[in-house]
């Protein structure tokens, strides 16, 4: 199977997966997979439970937040960029309601009765 490199960026305490990578609170690395991989590969090459993870993103559409992950089936394709941010790094809610999503994402906010727009996380 070719392989697909997800160019991969770790923001706050996530960036210890970087590995040699970590440039203190951030890094970047290129990642490969076989073709067909999903996020969930993508973490597990990471060595990354997906409850460490926040806001992601995937080519700069929003993909993952706290407590609504629904991108751990999306495919990844050859060069596709992904952030990861940690929880410390939460990103204003009043700003999720406009912002660019993945289609996993856009339909799993439709199905939860607040719209996956909360002002706080509780772990389950």
């Amino acid at each position: 199977m070719p392989d697909v490199v997800v160019d991969v960026w770790l923001y706050g305490v996530l960036a210890a997966h970087g590995g040699e990578a970590r440039q203190g609170s951030y890094a970047n690395v290129k990642v490969s997979l076989p073709d067909g991989s999903t996020m969930a590969d993508l973490l597990k090459t990471l060595k990354m439970r997906t409850e460490e993870r926040s806001i992601t993103f995937i080519n700069g559409q929003l993909s993952a937040m706290p407590g609504l992950q629904p991108d751990l089936g999306h495919i990844l394709l050859d060069g596709d960029r992904v952030g990861f941010f940690d929880p410390r790094s939460m990103w204003p809610f009043q700003y999720r309601h406009g912002a660019t999503m993945t289609d996993e994402m856009a339909r799993a906010m439709d199905v939860e009765k607040d719209h996956g727009l909360h002002h706080t996380y509780t772990k389950k």
